[in-house]
Order: C-alpha cells, then sequence, then structure tokens
C-alpha cells in the first residue's frame, strides 16, 4: 500500500486534463497538441477542486472539456475492481 505524507491516507493518484471537442457528443478532441494536462493529485478531493477551478474557467466555450482519471484503478485494476464489487 501506497501512503501518503501523513503517513495515515491511502494515495489514490488522480489526473486532472481536458480539451477542445470536435463535437459535443464524442470525446474526440479538435487538437491533441492542445491538451491540457492540469495535474495529478493525491485524491479525489484536490483532483475534484481543480477540476471545477479549470472548468469555471472556460465556462463560455461550450467544446471545452475537463476530465478527472482515477489513475490509482489503473495501476491497481485488482484493487479497483474490489472496489467496485464492495459498492454494489
Amino acid at each position: 500500500m501506497i501512503m501518503s505524507n501523513d503517513g495515515d491516507k491511502k494515495q489514490l493518484l488522480h489526473l486532472v486534463f481536458g480539451g477542445e471537442l470536435k463535437n459535443l457528443n464524442s470525446m474526440e478532441f479538435r487538437n491533441l497538441d492542445e491538451i491540457d494536462m492540469v495535474g495529478i493529485y493525491p485524491n479525489y478531493e484536490t483532483a475534484l477542486h481543480a477540476w471545477r477551478s479549470k472548468a469555471q474557467q472556460t465556462v463560455d466555450n461550450a467544446h471545452m472539456r475537463y476530465f478527472i482519471v482515477h489513475m490509482h484503478r489503473l495501476l491497481d485494476p485488482a484493487t479497483a475492481a474490489a472496489s467496485i464489487s464492495s459498492q454494489s
């Protein structure tokens, strides 16, 4: 288990990124060279704060979208599967 600097919470990495979509009905970006990599955060709460801030800054562009990726689920799929099944 990876611990945070506090030593008491499990580190659950989250990536926040975004960009302009080609159209509102797809997840295809208009220009991959212009993807905004906001950052990687140690937990969902801080990632959500960053996501909200970026989403608010681009609210006037309907094609601009920001996303939160649960990197910890990609890094440890067994833990993610256990987490999902325990929520059912």
